[in-house]
């Protein structure tokens, strides 16, 4: 399923979407497969693959699976079971790197 809008999914779903907005899995909601979307909201469950900007799992959601995002935000009694990749996060300097950084500015 291929989207240029909002998609809330209340019930069964299976398959993959592709959005370029946003995903709302409601809390009778079930989706299993993959989601493509900017932001994915999770109130229900989510079986498979992720890729968003950012992933929201909310107090009844839960996402089993992998999640690729630059934002994951899982509230408490939220789940998340599987593996996490966070995207366009430049790494964490380290002291040695920063005396470097200062080095090539004096």
């Amino acid at each position: 399923m291929n989207l240029s809008c909002i998609l809330y999914v209340d019930g069964e779903f299976e398959g993959v979407i592709h959005s370029k907005k946003e995903v709302n899995i409601g809390k009778n909601g079930h989706i299993k497969g993959d989601v493509t979307t900017q932001r994915l909201v999770v109130q229900g469950y989510v079986e498979g693959t992720v890729n968003a900007q950012r992933v929201e799992i909310k107090a009844a959601g839960r996402v089993n699976g992998s999640i690729e995002s630059s934002e994951l935000v899982i509230e408490a009694k939220g789940i998340f079971e599987g593996n996490s990749i966070v995207k366009d996060v430049s790494p964490v300097p380290t002291p040695e790197t920063l005396e470097k950084i200062q080095i090539k500015k004096a």
